[in-house]
């Protein structure tokens, strides 16, 4: 069936022309960057609550790593070291700008009111996991890699159909830019200039792949120049930086320039998942360069040369922190196990035969076990 007529998308080459050096305002160092078009001077309490989200972000998934090193969970996919890009795109976004998550957006869940319980039955496997986050704008987790950047873009589209004023974003990975659904996801969102921010957090690394072998070209922001949309490269690890692009680009959704790919330079600090070894294809050395380019500890020194932060500053959230950990240890540890069979009697109304005998076969294997 054929769309409706559009208009073709004026750009000029200034507006697709990307950048090498990714957007930064504060230096690994803490010190600000000599970067003027965007700012820095957020109100006080913005900057307190950015680093708040940040550290609850890293506390939090440090728990949950814990969680299934104990046998709590079934699996579990660290954010540490990319608490930076996800808490500067998400808490730029209105509540009513959905949020379309892979799976290690713990600080965007965090930002919009998602519960570790909710977090914990994701990763306990259960048939609920992610119930209740469409509440909050949020999508359930995309574990298939790239497949939300299409559901993403069709919710640009409905939002620009029913006259809303809302935009939305997709977090991808590197690795996930090297799959069929998000090229079509970008080539759709730039054709009907669909309000979606795609924001790809290059942490290097797809699994065991380095981000070398996955393209040819001068990086992955400056693949949006081929689909007619801005591209622009930000530095991951800088949480002022990944408010003030991810800001920008919304902003021009909202107004309808349609959508912007931005590459947050940054690096997955521990495994792909807890059943991943990095040892056996990075080595200790770059581990540590990027270890000093930690995003909180930059953030931390920033905030206390422009008097932010303070040892009350950290009480209250090293306060929060340990209440949000708690809660989620407490509806984790000595959790009933669950019925695994439930899970065929949600896929369609009446079970399919094929299901039937799936599921019958499973409970058989079971019972050899008990």
């Amino acid at each position: 069936m054929a769309g409706p007529v559009q208009t073709p998308f004026e750009t000029s080459a200034a507006t697709l022309d990307v950048a090498m050096e990714p957007i930064g305002l504060v230096a690994p160092d803490g010190t600000p960057t000599p970067e003027t078009r965007y700012r820095r001077d957020l109100p006080p309490e913005t900057l307190a609550w950015l680093y708040e989200s940040m550290v609850v972000t890293r506390d939090l998934d440090g728990e949950l790593v814990n969680l299934q090193r104990q046998g709590e969970l079934a699996l579990f996919a660290s954010c540490r070291g990319q608490e930076a890009a996800q808490i500067g795109a998400a808490a730029c976004l209105r509540k009513t700008d959905w949020l379309f998550p892979q799976y290690r957006e713990i600080g965007a869940f965090l930002l919009r009111g998602i519960t570790p319980a909710q977090l914990s039955a994701v990763w306990r496997g259960k048939w609920h996991g992610g119930l209740g986050f469409t509440d909050k704008c949020v999508a359930p987790i995309a574990i298939p890699i790239g497949t939300h950047g299409l559901h993403a873009v069709g919710a640009a589209m409905a939002a620009q159909q029913l006259g809303e004023d809302s935009v939305t974003l997709a977090f991808l990975g590197d690795g996930a830019t090297s799959e069929g659904d998000v090229h079509e996801a970008l080539n759709f969102a730039a054709v009907y200039r669909a309000p979606c921010v795609f924001f790809v957090q290059n942490n290097q690394w797809a699994i065991s792949v380095p981000v070398s072998r996955q393209q040819a070209g001068p990086s992955i922001a400056h693949r949006a120049t081929g689909y007619g949309m801005p591209g622009v490269r930000v530095d991951g690890n800088d949480v002022l930086a990944c408010f003030a692009v991810t800001a920008e680009a919304a902003q021009r959704a909202r107004d309808g320039g349609g959508p912007t790919l931005i590459e947050a330079i940054t690096y997955r600090m521990g495994p792909h998942t807890t059943s991943d070894d990095p040892t056996r294809y990075r080595d200790d050395q770059e581990v540590e360069q990027w270890a000093a380019r930690d995003p909180i500890a930059r953030y931390r020194t920033y905030l206390t040369s422009v008097g932010v932060w303070t040892e009350r500053l950290e009480d209250r959230v090293r306060a929060r922190s340990k209440r949000l950990r708690a809660e989620l240890r407490d509806a984790v540890v000595g959790a009933e196990d669950f019925d695994v069979t439930e899970m065929f009697d949600a896929v369609y109304h009446d079970i399919t035969p094929d299901l039937r005998a799936q599921r019958e076969q499973l409970t058989a294997e079971l019972a050899k076990e008990a």
